[in-house]
Protein backbone atom coordinates (compact mmCIF):
# COMPACT_ATOMS: atom_id res chain seq x y z
CA UNK A 1 0.00 0.00 0.00
CA UNK A 2 1.49 3.36 -1.02
CA UNK A 3 1.96 6.36 1.28
CA UNK A 4 -0.93 8.31 -0.26
CA UNK A 5 -3.38 5.50 0.45
CA UNK A 6 -2.29 5.44 4.10
CA UNK A 7 -2.35 9.23 4.42
CA UNK A 8 -5.98 9.65 3.30
CA UNK A 9 -7.58 7.68 6.17
CA UNK A 10 -5.18 9.36 8.59
CA UNK A 11 -6.14 12.82 7.31
CA UNK A 12 -9.82 11.92 7.44
CA UNK A 13 -9.46 10.65 11.01
CA UNK A 14 -7.67 13.82 12.12
CA UNK A 15 -10.28 15.94 10.37
CA UNK A 16 -12.96 14.08 12.28
CA UNK A 17 -11.29 15.16 15.53
CA UNK A 18 -11.55 18.77 14.39
CA UNK A 19 -15.17 18.13 13.45
CA UNK A 20 -16.01 16.74 16.87
CA UNK A 21 -14.36 19.73 18.53
CA UNK A 22 -16.34 22.10 16.32
CA UNK A 23 -19.60 20.33 17.16
CA UNK A 24 -18.74 20.43 20.86
CA UNK A 25 -18.00 24.15 20.61
CA UNK A 26 -21.29 24.83 18.82
CA UNK A 27 -23.12 22.87 21.51
CA UNK A 28 -21.51 24.87 24.35
CA UNK A 29 -21.38 28.41 22.93
CA UNK A 30 -24.20 29.59 25.19
CA UNK A 31 -22.80 28.04 28.40
CA UNK A 32 -21.44 31.31 29.84
CA UNK A 33 -21.46 30.14 33.46
CA UNK A 34 -19.12 27.24 32.77
CA UNK A 35 -15.87 29.16 33.21
CA UNK A 36 -12.84 29.26 35.46
CA UNK A 37 -10.80 32.11 36.91
CA UNK A 38 -7.51 31.05 35.33
CA UNK A 39 -5.48 33.92 33.93
CA UNK A 40 -8.71 35.87 33.68
CA UNK A 41 -12.09 34.48 32.74
CA UNK A 42 -11.51 31.20 30.87
CA UNK A 43 -14.77 29.72 29.60
CA UNK A 44 -15.56 26.25 28.31
CA UNK A 45 -16.18 27.74 24.86
CA UNK A 46 -12.69 29.30 24.97
CA UNK A 47 -11.07 25.95 25.71
CA UNK A 48 -12.97 24.14 22.97
CA UNK A 49 -12.33 26.94 20.48
CA UNK A 50 -8.57 26.88 21.07
CA UNK A 51 -8.54 23.08 20.73
CA UNK A 52 -10.54 23.25 17.48
CA UNK A 53 -8.28 25.96 16.04
CA UNK A 54 -5.11 24.01 16.88
CA UNK A 55 -6.34 20.73 15.41
CA UNK A 56 -7.76 22.42 12.33
CA UNK A 57 -4.52 24.32 11.75
CA UNK A 58 -2.63 21.01 11.81
CA UNK A 59 -5.00 19.32 9.37
CA UNK A 60 -5.78 22.17 6.96
CA UNK A 61 -4.89 21.46 3.36
CA UNK A 62 -5.85 23.15 0.12
CA UNK A 63 -7.03 26.64 -0.82
CA UNK A 64 -8.98 28.89 1.51
CA UNK A 65 -12.63 29.42 0.48
CA UNK A 66 -13.34 32.92 -0.80
CA UNK A 67 -15.77 33.55 2.05
CA UNK A 68 -13.10 32.68 4.60
CA UNK A 69 -10.64 35.01 2.87
CA UNK A 70 -13.16 37.86 3.12
CA UNK A 71 -13.75 37.09 6.80
CA UNK A 72 -9.99 37.25 7.39
CA UNK A 73 -10.00 40.59 5.55
CA UNK A 74 -12.62 41.88 7.99
CA UNK A 75 -10.51 40.47 10.83
CA UNK A 76 -7.52 42.53 9.65
CA UNK A 77 -9.66 45.66 9.28
CA UNK A 78 -11.16 45.33 12.76
CA UNK A 79 -7.71 44.60 14.19
CA UNK A 80 -6.35 47.79 12.62
CA UNK A 81 -9.20 49.89 14.06
CA UNK A 82 -8.76 48.39 17.52
CA UNK A 83 -4.97 48.85 17.51
CA UNK A 84 -5.33 52.48 16.44
CA UNK A 85 -7.87 52.96 19.23
CA UNK A 86 -5.23 51.63 21.63
CA UNK A 87 -3.59 55.07 21.60
CA UNK A 88 -6.71 56.58 23.20
CA UNK A 89 -6.24 54.51 26.38
CA UNK A 90 -5.38 56.58 29.43
CA UNK A 91 -5.33 54.22 32.45
CA UNK A 92 -3.96 50.87 33.54
CA UNK A 93 -7.52 49.69 34.04
CA UNK A 94 -8.27 50.66 30.45
CA UNK A 95 -5.25 48.69 29.22
CA UNK A 96 -6.38 45.60 31.16
CA UNK A 97 -9.86 45.81 29.66
CA UNK A 98 -8.41 46.37 26.19
CA UNK A 99 -6.25 43.24 26.52
CA UNK A 100 -9.22 41.12 27.59
CA UNK A 101 -11.27 42.45 24.70
CA UNK A 102 -8.51 41.76 22.18
CA UNK A 103 -8.14 38.15 23.32
CA UNK A 104 -11.87 37.55 22.92
CA UNK A 105 -11.95 39.33 19.57
CA UNK A 106 -9.08 37.26 18.15
CA UNK A 107 -10.61 33.99 19.34
CA UNK A 108 -14.08 34.90 18.03
CA UNK A 109 -12.95 35.93 14.58
CA UNK A 110 -10.46 33.09 14.11
CA UNK A 111 -13.22 30.70 15.18
CA UNK A 112 -15.54 32.34 12.63
CA UNK A 113 -13.00 32.02 9.80
CA UNK A 114 -11.98 28.45 10.64
CA UNK A 115 -15.59 27.32 11.13
CA UNK A 116 -16.66 28.65 7.73
CA UNK A 117 -13.67 26.96 6.08
CA UNK A 118 -14.30 23.65 7.83
CA UNK A 119 -18.04 23.63 7.13
CA UNK A 120 -17.36 24.26 3.44
CA UNK A 121 -14.82 21.43 3.31
CA UNK A 122 -17.04 18.90 5.06
CA UNK A 123 -20.13 19.59 2.99
CA UNK A 124 -23.88 19.37 3.33
CA UNK A 125 -24.29 16.42 5.67
CA UNK A 126 -21.91 17.85 8.23
CA UNK A 127 -23.49 21.29 7.88
CA UNK A 128 -26.89 19.96 8.96
CA UNK A 129 -25.22 18.12 11.80
CA UNK A 130 -23.50 21.34 12.94
CA UNK A 131 -26.79 23.25 12.85
CA UNK A 132 -28.43 20.49 14.88
CA UNK A 133 -25.71 20.57 17.54
CA UNK A 134 -25.92 24.36 17.77
CA UNK A 135 -29.69 24.21 18.31
CA UNK A 136 -29.44 21.23 20.67
CA UNK A 137 -27.01 23.14 22.89
CA UNK A 138 -29.49 25.97 23.28
CA UNK A 139 -32.32 23.52 24.00
CA UNK A 140 -30.13 21.86 26.65
CA UNK A 141 -29.53 25.29 28.14
CA UNK A 142 -33.30 25.81 28.29
CA UNK A 143 -33.78 22.45 30.03
CA UNK A 144 -31.30 23.53 32.67
CA UNK A 145 -33.16 26.83 32.98
CA UNK A 146 -36.46 25.09 33.74
CA UNK A 147 -34.79 22.81 36.29
CA UNK A 148 -33.14 25.89 37.78
CA UNK A 149 -36.53 27.60 38.09
CA UNK A 150 -38.20 24.56 39.66
CA UNK A 151 -35.31 24.18 42.11
CA UNK A 152 -35.53 27.84 43.10
CA UNK A 153 -39.26 27.47 43.72
CA UNK A 154 -38.44 24.55 46.01
CA UNK A 155 -35.86 26.63 47.89
CA UNK A 156 -32.70 25.19 46.31
CA UNK A 157 -29.88 26.72 44.28
CA UNK A 158 -29.23 24.36 41.36
CA UNK A 159 -26.15 26.32 40.30
CA UNK A 160 -24.57 25.76 43.70
CA UNK A 161 -25.24 22.04 43.45
CA UNK A 162 -24.22 21.49 39.82
CA UNK A 163 -21.91 24.29 38.71
CA UNK A 164 -20.01 25.41 41.80
CA UNK A 165 -18.20 22.06 42.31
CA UNK A 166 -17.19 22.17 38.63
CA UNK A 167 -16.12 25.81 38.30
CA UNK A 168 -15.38 26.85 41.87
CA UNK A 169 -17.46 30.00 41.34
CA UNK A 170 -20.78 31.20 42.66
CA UNK A 171 -23.92 31.80 40.61
CA UNK A 172 -27.66 31.54 40.97
CA UNK A 173 -30.96 32.23 39.26
CA UNK A 174 -31.89 35.88 38.81
CA UNK A 175 -34.26 37.27 41.46
CA UNK A 176 -36.34 40.04 39.90
CA UNK A 177 -38.15 41.05 43.10
CA UNK A 178 -41.01 39.78 45.21
CA UNK A 179 -44.79 39.83 45.17
CA UNK A 180 -46.64 39.18 48.42
CA UNK A 181 -43.52 37.70 49.99
CA UNK A 182 -42.91 35.33 47.05
CA UNK A 183 -39.73 35.84 45.06
CA UNK A 184 -39.98 36.47 41.33
CA UNK A 185 -37.41 34.31 39.54
CA UNK A 186 -36.10 34.84 36.01
CA UNK A 187 -34.15 31.80 34.76
CA UNK A 188 -30.75 32.59 33.33
CA UNK A 189 -29.87 28.90 32.87
CA UNK A 190 -26.20 28.54 31.87
CA UNK A 191 -26.00 32.11 30.57
CA UNK A 192 -24.96 35.07 32.66
CA UNK A 193 -28.27 36.91 32.56
CA UNK A 194 -31.95 36.17 31.81
CA UNK A 195 -31.81 38.79 29.06
CA UNK A 196 -28.88 36.96 27.49
CA UNK A 197 -30.92 33.77 27.47
CA UNK A 198 -33.98 35.51 26.05
CA UNK A 199 -32.05 37.16 23.20
CA UNK A 200 -30.07 34.01 22.42
CA UNK A 201 -33.36 32.14 21.99
CA UNK A 202 -34.33 34.52 19.21
CA UNK A 203 -31.83 32.76 16.91
CA UNK A 204 -33.04 29.13 17.10
CA UNK A 205 -36.71 30.16 17.21
CA UNK A 206 -36.48 32.20 14.02
CA UNK A 207 -33.99 29.95 12.22
CA UNK A 208 -35.92 26.72 12.80
CA UNK A 209 -39.48 28.06 12.41
CA UNK A 210 -39.51 28.31 8.57
CA UNK A 211 -37.64 25.00 8.27
CA UNK A 212 -40.32 23.40 10.44
CA UNK A 213 -43.14 24.94 8.42
CA UNK A 214 -41.75 23.61 5.13
CA UNK A 215 -41.11 20.07 6.36
CA UNK A 216 -43.36 17.41 4.91
CA UNK A 217 -46.26 16.26 7.08
CA UNK A 218 -45.63 12.98 8.86
CA UNK A 219 -41.89 13.48 9.33
CA UNK A 220 -40.72 12.62 12.84
CA UNK A 221 -38.36 15.60 12.71
CA UNK A 222 -41.35 17.90 12.24
CA UNK A 223 -42.84 16.69 15.53
CA UNK A 224 -39.56 17.17 17.37
CA UNK A 225 -39.14 20.66 15.96
CA UNK A 226 -42.69 21.59 17.00
CA UNK A 227 -41.96 20.49 20.57
CA UNK A 228 -38.57 22.23 20.64
CA UNK A 229 -39.96 25.50 19.26
CA UNK A 230 -42.84 25.54 21.74
CA UNK A 231 -40.51 24.72 24.62
CA UNK A 232 -38.02 27.46 23.70
CA UNK A 233 -40.82 29.99 23.36
CA UNK A 234 -42.04 29.17 26.87
CA UNK A 235 -38.51 29.59 28.25
CA UNK A 236 -38.12 32.92 26.45
CA UNK A 237 -41.36 34.13 28.05
CA UNK A 238 -40.15 32.87 31.44
CA UNK A 239 -37.06 35.08 31.20
CA UNK A 240 -39.32 38.17 31.12
CA UNK A 241 -36.83 39.66 28.66
CA UNK A 242 -38.28 42.63 26.82
CA UNK A 243 -35.25 42.74 24.55
CA UNK A 244 -35.78 39.08 23.67
CA UNK A 245 -39.44 39.68 22.83
CA UNK A 246 -38.50 42.74 20.77
CA UNK A 247 -36.01 40.69 18.76
CA UNK A 248 -38.50 37.88 18.27
CA UNK A 249 -41.22 40.29 17.16
CA UNK A 250 -38.97 42.05 14.63
CA UNK A 251 -37.80 38.70 13.28
CA UNK A 252 -41.37 37.43 12.90
CA UNK A 253 -42.20 40.55 10.89
CA UNK A 254 -39.38 39.60 8.50
CA UNK A 255 -40.72 36.04 8.19
CA UNK A 256 -44.25 37.34 7.65
CA UNK A 257 -43.20 38.49 4.18
CA UNK A 258 -42.53 35.05 2.65
CA UNK A 259 -44.49 32.85 5.11
CA UNK A 260 -47.73 34.78 5.70
CA UNK A 261 -49.73 31.97 4.09
CA UNK A 262 -48.74 29.67 6.98
CA UNK A 263 -50.30 31.88 9.67
CA UNK A 264 -53.58 29.94 9.71
CA UNK A 265 -52.16 26.50 9.05
CA UNK A 266 -52.38 23.57 11.44
CA UNK A 267 -48.58 23.32 11.54
CA UNK A 268 -48.32 26.72 13.21
CA UNK A 269 -51.54 26.86 15.22
CA UNK A 270 -51.11 23.50 16.99
CA UNK A 271 -47.76 24.34 18.69
CA UNK A 272 -49.02 27.82 19.54
CA UNK A 273 -52.14 26.29 21.07
CA UNK A 274 -49.96 24.03 23.21
CA UNK A 275 -47.94 27.02 24.44
CA UNK A 276 -51.17 28.95 25.10
CA UNK A 277 -52.59 26.10 27.22
CA UNK A 278 -49.43 25.96 29.35
CA UNK A 279 -49.41 29.73 29.82
CA UNK A 280 -53.13 29.84 30.61
CA UNK A 281 -52.71 27.21 33.32
CA UNK A 282 -49.71 29.00 34.85
CA UNK A 283 -51.39 32.41 34.79
CA UNK A 284 -54.68 31.09 36.16
CA UNK A 285 -52.98 29.31 39.06
CA UNK A 286 -51.45 32.57 40.38
CA UNK A 287 -53.15 35.40 38.55
CA UNK A 288 -52.41 38.20 41.05
CA UNK A 289 -48.74 37.26 41.25
CA UNK A 290 -48.24 37.21 37.49
CA UNK A 291 -50.38 40.28 36.82
CA UNK A 292 -48.13 42.35 39.10
CA UNK A 293 -44.98 40.98 37.44
CA UNK A 294 -46.27 41.56 33.93
CA UNK A 295 -47.37 45.12 34.70
CA UNK A 296 -43.89 45.89 36.03
CA UNK A 297 -42.31 44.63 32.80
CA UNK A 298 -44.68 46.63 30.59
CA UNK A 299 -43.89 49.91 32.35
CA UNK A 300 -41.25 52.04 30.61
CA UNK A 301 -40.55 54.61 33.30
CA UNK A 302 -38.76 52.42 35.85
CA UNK A 303 -35.09 52.44 36.78
CA UNK A 304 -34.34 49.48 34.52
CA UNK A 305 -35.88 51.12 31.46
CA UNK A 306 -34.16 54.42 32.25
CA UNK A 307 -30.78 52.68 32.34
CA UNK A 308 -31.36 51.24 28.88
CA UNK A 309 -32.14 54.67 27.41
CA UNK A 310 -29.73 56.75 29.50
CA UNK A 311 -26.63 55.12 27.99
CA UNK A 312 -27.50 56.68 24.64
CA UNK A 313 -26.56 60.05 26.20
CA UNK A 314 -22.94 58.85 26.11
CA UNK A 315 -22.85 58.77 22.29
CA UNK A 316 -22.73 62.54 21.64
CA UNK A 317 -20.17 62.95 24.42
CA UNK A 318 -17.83 60.39 22.89
CA UNK A 319 -18.41 61.59 19.32
CA UNK A 320 -17.37 65.04 20.51
CA UNK A 321 -14.22 63.91 22.34
CA UNK A 322 -13.07 60.83 20.35
CA UNK A 323 -15.19 60.75 17.17
CA UNK A 324 -13.21 58.40 14.94
CA UNK A 325 -11.86 55.57 17.12
CA UNK A 326 -13.63 55.91 20.46
CA UNK A 327 -12.09 55.21 23.85
CA UNK A 328 -10.62 51.80 23.06
CA UNK A 329 -11.91 48.27 22.75
CA UNK A 330 -13.78 46.93 25.79
CA UNK A 331 -13.39 50.24 27.64
CA UNK A 332 -17.01 51.19 28.11
CA UNK A 333 -16.86 49.92 31.70
CA UNK A 334 -13.94 52.23 32.49
CA UNK A 335 -15.75 55.24 31.05
CA UNK A 336 -19.03 54.25 32.74
CA UNK A 337 -17.35 54.08 36.16
CA UNK A 338 -15.56 57.38 35.59
CA UNK A 339 -18.77 59.21 34.66
CA UNK A 340 -21.25 57.64 37.08
CA UNK A 341 -19.03 56.23 39.83
CA UNK A 342 -20.79 52.88 39.48
CA UNK A 343 -18.78 49.68 39.24
CA UNK A 344 -21.69 47.52 38.05
CA UNK A 345 -20.70 48.37 34.51
CA UNK A 346 -22.77 47.49 31.52
CA UNK A 347 -23.62 49.48 28.40
CA UNK A 348 -27.11 47.94 28.08
CA UNK A 349 -26.70 48.38 24.33
CA UNK A 350 -24.30 46.75 21.92
CA UNK A 351 -24.56 49.74 19.61
CA UNK A 352 -23.73 52.26 22.34
CA UNK A 353 -20.73 50.17 23.35
CA UNK A 354 -19.65 49.97 19.71
CA UNK A 355 -19.63 53.76 19.26
CA UNK A 356 -18.09 54.47 22.67
CA UNK A 357 -15.30 51.92 22.24
CA UNK A 358 -14.51 52.11 18.50
CA UNK A 359 -15.98 55.41 17.34
CA UNK A 360 -17.64 56.17 14.03
CA UNK A 361 -15.01 54.20 12.12
CA UNK A 362 -15.71 51.06 14.13
CA UNK A 363 -19.45 51.54 13.75
CA UNK A 364 -19.16 51.94 9.98
CA UNK A 365 -16.91 48.89 9.66
CA UNK A 366 -19.26 46.70 11.69
CA UNK A 367 -22.21 47.83 9.58
CA UNK A 368 -20.26 46.86 6.44
CA UNK A 369 -19.60 43.45 8.00
CA UNK A 370 -23.30 42.95 8.75
CA UNK A 371 -24.16 44.01 5.21
CA UNK A 372 -21.84 41.29 3.92
CA UNK A 373 -23.65 38.69 6.05
CA UNK A 374 -26.99 39.89 4.67
CA UNK A 375 -25.64 39.64 1.11
CA UNK A 376 -24.54 36.04 1.68
CA UNK A 377 -27.97 35.17 3.06
CA UNK A 378 -29.57 36.77 0.02
CA UNK A 379 -27.31 34.59 -2.13
CA UNK A 380 -28.52 31.56 -0.17
CA UNK A 381 -32.16 32.51 -0.77
CA UNK A 382 -31.50 32.87 -4.49
CA UNK A 383 -29.65 29.56 -4.51
CA UNK A 384 -32.74 27.95 -3.04
CA UNK A 385 -34.60 28.68 -6.28
CA UNK A 386 -31.97 26.83 -8.32
CA UNK A 387 -31.64 23.69 -6.20
CA UNK A 388 -33.74 20.54 -6.66
CA UNK A 389 -37.08 20.69 -4.85
CA UNK A 390 -35.97 18.40 -1.99
CA UNK A 391 -33.03 20.65 -1.10
CA UNK A 392 -34.83 23.91 -1.91
CA UNK A 393 -37.44 23.08 0.77
CA UNK A 394 -34.63 23.12 3.32
CA UNK A 395 -32.11 25.71 2.13
CA UNK A 396 -34.43 28.59 1.23
CA UNK A 397 -36.43 28.44 4.52
CA UNK A 398 -33.16 28.21 6.44
CA UNK A 399 -31.82 31.29 4.65
CA UNK A 400 -35.02 33.21 5.43
CA UNK A 401 -34.88 32.07 9.05
CA UNK A 402 -31.27 33.23 9.40
CA UNK A 403 -32.15 36.58 7.83
CA UNK A 404 -34.95 37.03 10.36
CA UNK A 405 -32.72 35.88 13.25
CA UNK A 406 -29.97 38.32 12.30
CA UNK A 407 -32.46 41.18 12.05
CA UNK A 408 -34.09 40.27 15.36
CA UNK A 409 -30.74 40.00 17.11
CA UNK A 410 -29.67 43.40 15.80
CA UNK A 411 -32.92 44.92 17.11
CA UNK A 412 -32.63 43.25 20.53
CA UNK A 413 -29.08 44.55 20.89
CA UNK A 414 -30.23 48.15 20.81
CA UNK A 415 -31.19 47.59 24.45
CA UNK A 416 -28.79 44.81 25.42
CA UNK A 417 -25.59 43.27 24.16
CA UNK A 418 -25.12 39.69 23.00
CA UNK A 419 -23.57 40.29 19.58
CA UNK A 420 -20.12 40.17 21.15
CA UNK A 421 -20.68 36.63 22.51
CA UNK A 422 -19.57 33.29 21.06
CA UNK A 423 -23.06 32.20 20.06
CA UNK A 424 -23.38 35.14 17.65
CA UNK A 425 -20.17 34.24 15.85
CA UNK A 426 -21.27 30.60 15.67
CA UNK A 427 -24.54 31.73 14.11
CA UNK A 428 -22.73 34.00 11.64
CA UNK A 429 -20.43 31.11 10.67
CA UNK A 430 -23.44 28.95 9.81
CA UNK A 431 -24.99 31.85 7.88
CA UNK A 432 -21.87 32.62 5.82
CA UNK A 433 -21.20 28.97 5.03
CA UNK A 434 -24.77 28.26 3.89
CA UNK A 435 -24.63 29.45 0.25
CA UNK A 436 -21.14 28.02 -0.30
CA UNK A 437 -21.87 24.58 1.11
CA UNK A 438 -25.02 24.04 -0.93
CA UNK A 439 -23.69 25.49 -4.17
CA UNK A 440 -20.92 22.91 -4.29
CA UNK A 441 -21.19 19.22 -5.09
CA UNK A 442 -19.94 16.49 -2.75
CA UNK A 443 -16.81 17.73 -0.98
CA UNK A 444 -13.60 15.91 -0.20
CA UNK A 445 -14.85 15.66 3.38
CA UNK A 446 -18.00 13.79 2.38
CA UNK A 447 -15.99 11.55 0.04
CA UNK A 448 -13.36 11.01 2.71
CA UNK A 449 -16.01 10.09 5.28
CA UNK A 450 -17.36 7.51 2.87
CA UNK A 451 -13.90 6.05 2.29
CA UNK A 452 -13.19 5.96 6.01
CA UNK A 453 -16.43 4.09 6.68
CA UNK A 454 -15.49 1.50 4.05
CA UNK A 455 -12.05 1.07 5.60
CA UNK A 456 -13.39 0.58 9.11
CA UNK A 457 -13.27 -3.10 10.07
Amino acid sequence: MNAAAVELPRTVATSRVAGRLLLATLFCVTFEKVHWNIGGDLGLADVLTVAFLLVYALTFRGPVPRTTAIVLGFFAAFLLVYLLGFFNLETKQGLDQFTKGMVKFVLHFLFLAASVSYLVRRGRTFYWRALAWFAAGIVANCVYGILQLLSAKAGHNLDKTVLSPLTGGASSINVYGSVGGSSVYRPNALTGDPNHLGIMLVVPLLVLLPVYLRLERGRRLKTWLAVALGFMLIVLLATLSRSGLLGLGIGLLVLAIPYRRYVRTRALLVPLAGVAVVLAYVLYSRWHYFSVVLRSRVQTGGASSSAHFAVYDFIPQIVHSHPLLGLGLNNFSVYYEFVTGKTNWGPHSFWVALVVETGLVGLALFCVFLRYVYLRLRAARRLGRELPEAEARRVRPLAWGMTAALTGTIAANFFYLTMQFYYFYAFVALALALPVVFRRGPTWGEVGDGIARRLDP
